[in-house]
C-alpha cells in the first residue's frame, strides 16, 4: 500500500507523538511581537494576515491521526482577533500560554492588540507543528510585502511535497546513517553545570525535559551562592517532559575564524564551556535545518534535531576545536534529515537528545511596513523548556543575540554562564585546558575572599550577590578587607569598586578585568 501524501513530515510526527502524551506543555508554541508605531491601518494588516495564510497554507492545517498515521489535514482558517489593551504582558502571556487543538487546528494565532491611538502590536503565537526560527523571518517579510500591497509570487511546492520528497531522501541514504551512527550514538553523560544553593542536582530521572551576558572564568562572577555550593550535576540525559522555565538573553560579540562557519565557532564556544565545567566529552543537541532550496521562503517546520560530541585534545584552542568540529558536521550533513531514531535501534521517545541543545540561524534585514516605525520582539518566551539548557544564537545585522532558556527548578540564575561563554566566543584562541583551570583558580579565589569577609564581618556564611552593605559593612569594614586580601592574597581592589559592586561576585569579577580575558594569569600568581 503506498503511503498517504498527505502524512506527517518526520519532525512533525515526533511533536505530535510529544503532544498526545501530553509532555509539551507550552514548550511547542512559538509567539513573535510586532509593534507598530504611527498610523497603522488595521484594516490592511488584516487582509495581510489573511493573504498569507492563503499563501502559506500550511497554517490552516491540523495533524489528525488516522489508521494509526498522524496525517496534514485541512483546519479552520485561522481569524485575527482584535482588542485593546493599556498592558500588553498579560494579553502575551496568555495568548502564548493558551493551548491548541494539534487534531483540529488551527495552529497559529494572530491578535491585534491596540495599546494607544499611536501604538499597536500584532502578537503571532504559532505551533511548532507548522513553523520554526526561519519560519519567523518568512512571516514578517510576507506581512510586510502585503502590507505594503506588493504582491508576491505563488509557491509551487507545498509542505506534504516536501515532506514526501524528504521520506524519499531519508530512505535513499537510511542504511549508509545507520552504519555512520553505529560507531558514533552513544547516550550522552549526565550534565555537569554550575548549580546555585537550593538547585535540586537531578540524578536518574531529572527535573526537566528542545529541539531551536563567567564563575571561574575571568570576566565571570565566581563561585555561585554561599560557601560550600559548587558545581555539580545540574540535569540528566532522559528528558521526558517540559517544565517552567526562565530566559536571559545577551548580545556577544564573536570572533571570526579563519575556515569555518560563525555557527562553528559558537559551537566550540559552547562544548569548551561545558569542558571547562567539568565534562569530559561535551555532547549538544543541535537543531539542524532540513530545507532545500525549493522550501527557502516557505513557513513550515523545517528542523531535525542531532547530537554532536567532540573530545578537546590537549592544547587545542577554540578555534582549533571549531575546526575539528568543522570536519565532524560535514560528515554529519550528508545525514542531517535522518531522523536519530530511524537510524538508532532502540532509541526511546524523548522531547530532547542531550541536556543542552542549541540553535542557530542568521536573522535577515527586517522588512519596513510603510509610514509605521516597526520594531520586532523575535525571542518571547514560551515559558517552557525542553531540555535543562538551550542556547539559541540569533545572527543578524546589528550583532548576535544569545536567547538562553533554562530549567527554572535545575538552574535558578544563568547569567554567570552568559559571562562565561561571552568571554569564550570573543577569545578563540584560548587554550581550553587554560580555561578550566582559571576556572579552578578562581573558584579557589573566591572561597578565598569570602573567608576574608567572614572574618571582618563576623557571619558565618555569605552569598556571591550579598551585599557588603545589606550585610552591615561600612568604609572602615571596606578598608580591612582591602588590606587583607592585599597581605594574603596578593590582590589590590580599588575602594570605588566595593562602592559600585559591594559584592564577593563585583570584587571577582573587577579583579578579573584586569586581567587578559579568557586566559589565567601565565605565572600562576594572581594580580
Amino acid at each position: 500500500m503506498s503511503a498517504d501524501p498527505r502524512q506527517a513530515s518526520f519532525a512533525q510526527v515526533g511533536m505530535w507523538l510529544t503532544e498526545r502524551m501530553g509532555r509539551a506543555g507550552s514548550a511547542y508554541h512559538m509567539p513573535l511581537l510586532i509593534t507598530f508605531d504611527g498610523p497603522l491601518d488595521a484594516c490592511a494588516l488584516i487582509q495581510a494576515c489573511e493573504t498569507l495564510v492563503r499563501r502559506h497554507p500550511i497554517l490552516a492545517t491540523a495533524i489528525e491521526e488516522q489508521d494509526g498515521i498522524p496525517v496534514e489535514v485541512p483546519a479552520e482558517r485561522p481569524q485575527v482577533t482584535v482588542t485593546a489593551t493599556e498592558d500588553i504582558g498579560p494579553l502575551v502571556r496568555a495568548e502564548t500560554l493558551r493551548p491548541f487543538d494539534v487534531g483540529k487546528g488551527p495552529l497559529v494565532r494572530f491578535t491585534l492588540a491596540r495599546v494607544s491611538s499611536s501604538r499597536h502590536v500584532l502578537l503571532v503565537v504559532a505551533h511548532h507543528l507548522v513553523f520554526d526560527g526561519e519560519s519567523k523571518d518568512v512571516l514578517v517579510r510576507d506581512l510586510a510585502a502585503f502590507y505594503n500591497g506588493r504582491p508576491l509570487a505563488r509557491l509551487t511546492m507545498s509542505y506534504a511535497d516536501h515532506a514526501a520528497a524528504e521520506r524519499e531522501r531519508v530512505h535513499a541514504v537510511l542504511g549508509e546513517a545507520g552504519e555512520y551512527w553505529r560507531g558514533r550514538w552513544r547516550e550522552p553523560a549526565e550534565i555537569v553545570l554550575p548549580v546555585l544553593p537550593g538547585a535540586s542536582s537531578a540524578s536518574g530521572e531529572p527535573d526537566t525535559s528542545d529541539t531551536s551576558d563567567m564563575p571561574g572564568l575571568p570576566g565571570g562572577s565566581g563561585v555561585s551562592g554561599r560557601r560550600g555550593s559548587s558545581s555539580g550535576p545540574a540535569g540528566a540525559v532522559r528528558s521526558r517532559e517540559a517544565t517552567e522555565g526562565g530566559v536571559h538573553t545577551f548580545r556577544a560579540a564573536l570572533r571570526d575564524v579563519p575556515g569555518v562557519s560563525r555557527f562553528e565557532v559558537f559551537l566550540a564556544s559552547v562544548h569548551a564551556l561545558l569542558f571547562a565545567y567539568g565534562n569530559a566529552e561535551p555532547v549538544c543537541a543541535v537543531d539542524m535545518s532540513t530545507r532545500t532550496p525549493e522550501v527557502r521562503d516557505h513557513i513550515g517546520l523545517f528542523v531535525n534535531e542531532l547530537p554532536v560530541w567532540s573530545a578537546p585534545a590537549p592544547g587545542m584552542t577554540v578555534a582549533g576545536l571549531a575546526g575539528r568540529l568543522h570536519d565532524d558536521l560535514r560528515l554529519l550533513y550528508r545525514f542531517r534529515q535522518v531522523p536519530l531514531a530511524r537510524a538508532v535501534r532502540g532509541l526511546r521517545p524523548r522531547t530532547a537528545l542531550a541536556p543542552v541543545s542549541v540553535s542557530y540561524r542568521r536573522r535577515r534585514e527586517e522588512p519596513e511596513f510603510a509610514e509605521l516605525d516597526t520594531s520586532v520582539d523575535w525571542a518571547v518566551f514560551n515559558h517552557a523548556v525542553r531540555s535543562t539548557l538551550h542556547l539559541q544564537a540569533v545572527d543578524g545585522p546589528d550583532g548576535l543575540d544569545v536567547i538562553m532558556q533554562y530549567s527554572s527548578r535545575t538552574l535558578p540564575d544563568v547569567t554567570h554562564i552568559a559571562k562565561d561563554l561571552s568571554s569564550i566566543m570573543k577569545n578563540p584562541d584560548t587554550v581550553i585546558e587554560d580555561i578550566a583551570a582559571g576556572r579552578t583558580e578562581q573558584e579557589g579565589l573566591a572561597e578565598e575572599i569570602r573567608a576574608i569577609w567572614q572574618e571582618v564581618l563576623g557571619i558565618d556564611e555569605i552569598g556571591d550577590e550579598e551585599d557588603l552593605f545589606d550585610l552591615g559593612g561600612h568604609s572602615l569594614t571596606i578598608t580591612q578587607i582591602i588590606a587583607r586580601m592585599r597581605k594574603r592574597l596578593d590582590v589590590e581592589v580599588p575602594l570605588d569598586v566595593f562602592f559600585d559592586t559591594p559584592t564577593i561576585a563585583g570584587v571577582l569579577e573587577s579583579i578579573a578585568a584586569g586581567r587578559e580575558p579568557g586566559l589565567p594569569d601565565a605565572s600562576g600568581s594572581r594580580r
